[in-house]
């Protein structure tokens, strides 16, 4: 497998920042309940920010688009994307506040509960992408999500499949979609729930996601990769289908931003000329070391701490007959 740079690919990620309010406690409060905290920490989010700096850790060249406000935790995303050398093209919208989200970590499992308010970057439209044609024309890789209205991700898949480039569809969080959209998806990446939101079938095991992700492929998928937390991941296609098994890097601390880290660190693993498998297995090993970690973004690691652990043995992928 290919875990050296040989030039830097270029990933464009269209989606949103916000500023992650995180807090841990032994549980969640019940409605009309107040309960103590263990911890609180404030730091950069948002699915296509996070994945950003997933992708610029992992090597890759990342130019990313949003929308922020003009305040406090606009700076916040300003300063994160100047110090992972991340070309932004953000527009600012007077009157609308960044986008913040509300983060509840288990601290006896590490799993979480999000509410996401996308502020600025929820006003994103079509034209955003249009502002950003030549980058995506001169990228590998583009990547987009649902946080923001459907209408400006569908266009940046338009684009971006104009132009002849790979395109990497996370269908998070999940909304209905017309079927017209899957055929503009060389990948899509949904996990458990995200792949049975969109098909109705319900996922228990790796067997299930294969039946989920025929479904997708009915629809003009070119291959779906369902992500399945402990359980792996699995990429499917007309040609294949590969179970990747996770890889795990040490007691997980925080599983907020895997996801995000695992589809960062794939668009920069096809963006440098690694095929699908090899970017599944980089994008599994950045996930396992990121849970290991508090925080979204500040939990994604660097590329030679993927390559220590893709160099050390693992389980091979396994075949699903």
């Amino acid at each position: 497998m290919n875990t050296s740079l040989q030039g830097n690919g270029r990933v464009v990620i269209l989606g949103i920042y916000v500023t992650d309010l995180t807090f841990r406690a032994g549980r969640m409060p019940l409605i009309g309940e107040t309960i103590a905290g263990t911890a609180f920490a404030m730091g950069p989010g948002g699915k296509g920010s996070n994945q950003a700096v997933a992708a610029a850790r992992a090597g890759a060249e990342v130019v990313f688009c949003t929308r922020i406000g003009n305040d406090a935790f606009g700076e916040i995303a300003r300063a994160t994307w100047a110090a992972e050398g991340i070309t932004a093209r953000a527009s600012v919208v007077e009157g609308v506040s960044t986008g913040a989200a509300h983060i509840f970590v288990d601290d006896n499992t590490g799993m979480n509960a999000i509410i996401v308010a996308s502020g600025a970057a929820g006003t994103m439209e079509a034209a955003d992408v249009d502002a950003i044609e030549a980058d995506i024309a001169a990228a590998r890789v583009f990547v987009t999500q649902l946080e923001q209205p459907l209408a400006a991700a569908r266009r940046g898949l338009e684009v971006a499949r104009r132009h002849g480039v790979i395109t990497v569809f996370n269908p998070a969080p999940a909304l209905p979609l017309d079927d017209d959209i899957f055929p503009l998806c060389d990948y899509i990446t949904p996990n458990e729930t995200e792949a049975t939101a969109l098909t109705g079938v319900p996922i228990a095991n790796a067997d299930d996601a294969r039946r989920a992700a025929d479904v997708l492929l009915a629809k003009g998928v070119g291959a779906v990769i369902v992500t399945l937390g402990e359980g792996g991941a699995l990429l499917h296609s007309a040609s294949q289908s590969i179970l990747v098994p996770a890889y795990h890097c040490g007691r997980v601390v925080e599983t907020a931003g895997a996801g995000d880290g695992f589809t960062g660190g794939f668009a920069a693993a096809l963006a440098r000329g690694d095929d699908a498998v090899s970017a599944l297995r980089f994008g599994c090993a950045l996930a396992g070391i990121s849970v290991t970690r508090p925080g979204t973004a500040p939990s994604m690691p660097t590329l030679d701490e993927v390559n220590r652990v893709l160099s050390q043995p693992a389980e091979a992928a396994s075949p699903l007959s």
